[in-house]
């Protein structure tokens, strides 16, 4: 599957940064294509500049609104940020247009964060001007979500992001929401969080693109899973998770032990399984999924027919509700890793809480604002009669 990437404001853009680096990989290790362009978008220049795999030229790294920001950002006022989106949308979808490869792309993935001022904004905006303008191309959202401190501390965040999840949902084929909290690494530095998340972030597209993008026959699964699937997948709210195992570890079975060695590598990707499902990209019941995708990837030898059996098997117990995808992908060494997404979620508990939080907040902000003007008049009031220097 190939996408057009575009990432919007400082969290779009550089998870955008790491589509570009993880898709240089793919085509140097493969020889594959899993992106047509990737695009960072921002109203704030420094954001632009710290970026360092997307393309430094203006057609990729694109300064919007600068005539009232002046390069400096929105300041989480996401109003402003939809407003700008709105008298530039039409020069990013000629800009997007103008890639040569644009027609292969397969899909348009949009990446921002729900709590900033820019992304926020610009991305229910942009995806609607997308999805209007390229009708045969599905158009997909990823939002990362607030981190904790920034939910108990921050309203502005919790308020944008429900108005972002709310107008994007409206507009999009399918949103991926990102729990950022999940990824926190306590021991870690912030900037080491920062990268080491978008690297979580992202891991789970690099088999996911690639196995349908595959062109060598000793690398095409027994079944694949291909664009049709992740399409006929990728519907409403969605998750994503990535899980990995050494396969190095497995003991070499002979002779006699040969069903031992068989149950050995059904248990590997089992765990493999288990650990995406654990580190799914927003906490989910799979229960509530009303489709499932999985795609196992591992060297050839230790992907067996009954492990996918086994996989399958899993899978349909914890989604029972689920229209169930799998596909498999011989291509890794030393490693086996499992994909999984869950989409068309009934239920999200965390979207609840941020549209339960912003009604709540929506009332407050409107009593604060009373009681502002209420202040003001008085002021206004007791000054009245005090002369003015000013003619």
């Amino acid at each position: 599957m190939k996408l057009v990437v575009v990432g919007l404001g400082q969290a779009g853009g550089r998870i955008a940064d790491e589509f570009a680096r993880i898709a240089i990989k793919v085509r140097q290790d493969r020889g594959l294509r899993i992106v047509t362009d990737i695009l960072a978008v921002n109203t704030d220049t420094a954001d632009l500049s710290s970026l360092v795999k997307v393309k430094k030229d203006q057609q990729h790294r694109i300064l919007i609104g600068g005539g009232q920001t002046h390069g400096h950002g929105v300041a989480k006022i996401s109003e402003m940020g939809a407003e700008i989106a709105r008298s530039e949308k039409d020069n990013l979808i000629g800009i997007v247009k103008k890639n040569d490869r644009f027609y292969e792309a397969d899909a348009i993935m949009l990446l921002a964060s729900g709590g900033g001022g820019t992304g926020s904004g610009t991305l229910p905006v942009v995806a609607q001007a997308f999805k209007e303008s390229f009708r045969d191309k599905p158009v997909y959202a990823m939002v990362a979500l607030p981190y904790e401190h920034e939910r108990q501390t921050e309203e502005r965040a919790v308020f944008n992001t429900a108005m972002c999840l709310k107008s994007t949902h409206a507009v999009t084929d399918a949103i991926i929401l990102v729990d950022n909290q999940r990824f926190i690494r306590k021991a870690q530095s912030l900037a080491n969080n920062f990268q080491k998340i978008n690297e979580l972030i992202v891991a789970p597209f690099y088999n996911l693109l690639a196995a349908g993008e595959e062109n060598k026959p000793k690398y095409i699964g027994s079944s694949v899973l291909d664009t049709g699937d992740i399409k006929e997948t990728l519907v409403g709210w969605s998750g994503i998770g990535y899980g990995t195992v050494d396969v190095d570890i497995i003991p070499k079975f002979r002779g006699e032990n040969n069903y031992l060695k068989k149950n050995m590598e059904s248990q590997r990707g089992l765990y493999a399984m288990d650990e995406a499902l654990a580190e799914m990209s927003v906490a989910i019941n799979p229960v509530d999924a009303g489709r499932a995708a999985l795609l196992v990837s591992g060297p050839a030898k230790e992907i067996s027919l009954d492990m996918i059996a086994d996989l399958s098997e899993r899978l349909r117990e914890v989604a029972p509700q689920a229209q169930q995808r799998m596909g498999d992908y011989p291509r890794e060494r030393g490693v086996m890793d499992v994909s999984i997404i869950m989409s068309e979620l009934a239920d999200l508990a965390i979207l609840r809480q941020f549209f339960q939080d912003s009604k709540e907040l929506a009332v407050e902000f409107k009593e604060r604002q009373k009681l502002r003007a209420v202040k003001a008049d008085l002021t206004e009031e007791a000054a009245r009669d005090v002369p003015s220097l000013l003619e």
